[in-house]
């Protein structure tokens, strides 16, 4: 299909040259290139799909980028990028040195805010808001949240504050999945585009002047019974008590209905937030994403014509399946083992649990905080919670695991996945953090997998942890194909285990670098030096025990970690320094994810560029030990 107007469209001002009824063949020519581009790149596109008629109309009203357009999480963004000047670079979205997969400050000046965590738009554009207010600007600030996002307290926080404040700002309720307002008919069209005119808005306020002459009373009864007839006929209830005039339901995708009512908004003299409820359909004009929404809001390369997705090779099963797997065999067993995730039930392998047991798993929403004090309370009652959560994610109820488990020594499991870096996604969803957030904290058991066994054999000892809460993590992807444990097969607390033995120097690894050290090890040995390879397992609590034998029988220590300074190797260190190991000449080394945000690309080149590969451990090793070690090839380990 040729692209006869997108090809014209560099940017919004190049949209706005075009009438309103070319707006149509717009969306359609902006769809099939979406479809095209990420049917190469793979990304998110159901969410994308269902905003493009959106997208046209609010780039098309709205002077971008002196009115700020904000897109909350940045999943539906794609479109909004091929018609902000990066059509030309879009088939690098997610890859090293390409774009974005969501909306990036340093990368266009269309992009005023960062944004791929979720509820955010209301919140920052409410900010900027404020900020156009102190300064006289007359530019406009519009906010785009998913429903599924208006799950999460923060938007609701933001909306109570911006009602509160009557700033002038424009809320975009994207509604693609029939969860708030019935279908869109012809009178509720109509009605919306009555309610955001300007006789509409000329005559509430005109009525506000007449009553405000007469009683107090009278004037709060009539408040109440245009609430009341609003709401009837729109469904708006809940923002109008929040302080929004609220607009809808509306079509998400009649592009010139849409342009209509953001007009009609954009030049309204309302003083306050507006929010315009849109219904759209995610996946929207592409069968296979309409038909089967959760497999394609993100996807991997896949055939147009077919809708089928490419699959990677791998040598075993994903991490995530097997904690599905192994925490389905246990709640066979155990009847107080319960689930909880934040709107992610297939990204953390709990729809295989919910299947087997659908009164035991629990989807909160997006709603960490809620996730992690509901779990709380679970425990309170002897149930075993386990929350599955993104490492990324449970960033953002760091509260609630201090104040309402940790303090109170609760036992709700940690299911942490998603560990470690992530690729495509970027610095947004990496899971550098959980470890140093987690092992400050008194109570907690901290666990990391080094392999798919290990991650079996830390849920199976989590079943049994009843005093205090406690964390597993494990990384994206696949594990490497080893034989799996049965159910019964437990860890000691505190307890690692040597992999292999050496004389020179011992590598203290925590977590899923393990395959890196044995090939570094390999490496070495060729040059013979010769290593201990220990599996700590537990970054808390140490094997102290073991931690300081090898500490008196090496020359030197080196801790390594998929995460950030304050963890594992921070941890060893201490321990060290308080037993004198460093006055007596230990040389020690901490291996961890630099102090940078790493931008997105395949996993193997962004652990090379953190120098986290096996070739930067031989470089290292050999740079604490100075090249001075002279060993005969083949000499035995001692």
């Amino acid at each position: 299909m040729k692209n006869e107007l997108l090809d014209n469209i560099n940017y919004p001002s190049d949209l706005r040259k075009l009438s309103k009824n070319q707006l149509d063949q717009v969306s359609k020519e902006l769809r099939s290139e979406l479809i095209n581009v990420v049917s190469e790149t793979g990304g998110h596109l159901g969410a994308g799909l269902g905003v493009v008629e959106l997208t046209v109309a609010l780039h098309y009203v709205f002077n971008t980028p002196k009115d700020k357009l904000v897109w909350d999480v940045g999943h539906q963004c794609y479109p909004h990028k091929l018609i902000t000047g990066r059509r030309d670079r879009i088939r690098t979205l997610r890859k090293g040195g390409g774009l974005s997969g969501f909306t990036k400050r340093s990368e266009s000046e269309f992009d005023p805010f960062g944004a791929a965590h979720s509820s955010t738009s209301i919140s920052s554009t409410l900010g900027m808001a404020t900020a156009k207010k102190l300064s006289n600007d007359k530019n406009n600030v519009v906010a785009v949240i998913g429903d599924g996002a208006m799950s999460a307290g923060m938007a609701y926080e933001a909306m109570n504050n911006a009602g509160a404040m009557k700033s002038k700002l424009i809320v975009v309720l994207n509604d693609n999945d029939m969860s708030i307002a019935p279908p869109v008919g012809a009178m509720s069209k109509y009605l919306a585009r009555l309610l955001s005119g300007k006789i509409y808005f000329s005559f509430r306020e005109t009525i506000k002047l007449i009553l405000s002459a007469f009683s107090r009373r009278f004037s709060k009864s009539a408040g109440k019974a245009e609430d009341l007839l609003r709401s009837a006929v729109t469904g708006g209830t809940l923002f109008s008590q929040l302080g929004f005039y609220y607009i809808g339901p509306i079509d998400g995708h009649d592009v010139n209905n849409l342009v209509t009512i953001l007009e009609n908004a954009k030049n309204s003299n309302h003083q306050g937030p507006i929010l315009i409820h849109a219904i759209t359909k995610k996946g929207k004009g592409y069968k296979p994403a309409e038909e089967s929404g959760d497999k394609y809001h993100g996807v991997s390369k896949f055939d147009v014509l077919t809708g089928k997705q490419a699959k990677g090779k791998s040598a075993g099963p994903s991490y995530t399946k097997v904690f599905a797997n192994t925490l389905i065999k246990h709640a066979q067993n155990d009847t107080k083992i319960v689930a909880i995730t934040g709107a992610m039930p297939s990204g953390t392998g709990l729809d295989l649990f919910q299947k087997k047991f659908p009164d035991r798993m629990f989807d909160v929403g997006i709603a960490e905080q809620h996730g992690v004090t509901f779990a709380a309370g679970l425990a309170t009652e002897g149930y075993k919670p386990y929350a599955a959560i993104y490492s990324t994610f449970l960033q953002r109820a760091y509260d609630q695991v201090v104040h309402d488990v940790a303090i109170q020594s609760l036992p709700v499991r940690f299911a942490i996945d998603r560990a470690g870096l992530v690729g495509s996604d970027g610095a947004t969803h990496a899971g550098s953090f959980d470890t140093t957030y987690l092992s400050t904290l008194p109570n907690f058991v901290v666990m990391a997998a080094s392999d798919e066994a290990e991650l079996v054999r830390m849920i199976n000892t989590s079943v049994n942890i009843n005093d205090r809460p406690s964390a597993f993590r494990y990384p994206r992807g696949s594990g490497f194909g080893v034989a799996l444990p049965d159910i019964n097969e437990t860890i000691e607390i505190g307890k690692g285990r040597i992999i292999s033995s050496g004389k020179h120097l011992a590598i203290l690894n925590f977590g899923a670098r393990m395959n890196e050290c044995k090939k570094a090890a390999t490496t070495l040995n060729k040059k013979g030096i010769f290593v201990t390879i220990f599996d700590a397992r537990f970054a808390k609590p140490l094997d102290e025990k073991q931690i300081l034998e090898l500490a008196s029988n090496h020359e030197a220590v080196l801790t390594i970690e998929e995460g950030s300074i304050g963890g594992f190797g921070s941890h060893v260190s201490n321990l060290l320094s308080e037993r004198g190991f460093f006055d007596k000449g230990l040389k020690f080394r901490s291996m961890i994810l630099p102090d940078k945000f790493l931008d997105q690309d395949t996993p193997d080149n962004m652990y090379k560029t953190a120098g986290l590969d096996s070739n930067s451990i031989v470089e290292k090793i050999e740079s604490i030990l100075n090249s001075n070690v002279v060993i005969a090839k083949n000499k035995n380990l001692s």
